[in-house]
């Protein structure tokens, strides 16, 4: 059950104990901060809402959730909110892997690769030489080519 529909008057609580005004204070001035503070503070606490980091794809998902938990907002109020979030509440930036220096814990856990195939990559490596292109990657016997094409705009040779 949402808090609202326990609460139906805690965003008058809220504004009344100052819980709301403290949050709005931290936003940082730009276009979609009023439509932000409004309608992520339908059902909780703004400090909920701006507390999550997300590329834009990621926020815009997250106000999709939103909006079928109930949010009520126009679709240009929900875009203002979605593009507002994203600018001042960005992601972080995914670090890309040297496929010719990485370490085979780098390889297994930034490309969510096997452990084997992590260190088949490093013996393919030492015995080919610096991979030059993904093509050359992909050559590497026992990997899983899906799993390198998915991420390969994180590799660097």
């Amino acid at each position: 059950m949402r808090m609202t529909k326990r609460f139906p008057s805690l965003a008058v609580w809220m504004a009344a104990t100052g819980l709301a005004t403290c949050a709005w204070a931290q936003l940082p001035e730009g276009p979609g901060r009023a439509e932000t503070q409004a309608i992520c503070s339908q059902c909780h606490e703004l400090a909920r809402s701006i507390s999550l980091r997300q590329d834009k794809a990621g926020w815009q998902s997250t106000v999709d959730k939103m909006v079928t938990l109930g949010a009520k907002a126009s679709d240009q109020d929900l875009q203002l909110v979605v593009d507002y979030l994203a600018k001042n509440y960005p992601g972080e930036e995914i670090p890309r892997i040297n496929v010719n220096e990485a370490r085979a814990i780098d390889l297994e856990s930034g490309l969510t690769l096997l452990r084997s195939q992590a260190r088949a990559i490093i013996a393919y490596r030492d015995k080919n030489g610096p991979f030059k292109s993904i093509q050359d990657l992909e050559k590497v016997p026992g990997i899983d080519v899906a799993k390198i094409e998915a991420k390969k705009d994180r590799l660097i040779f």
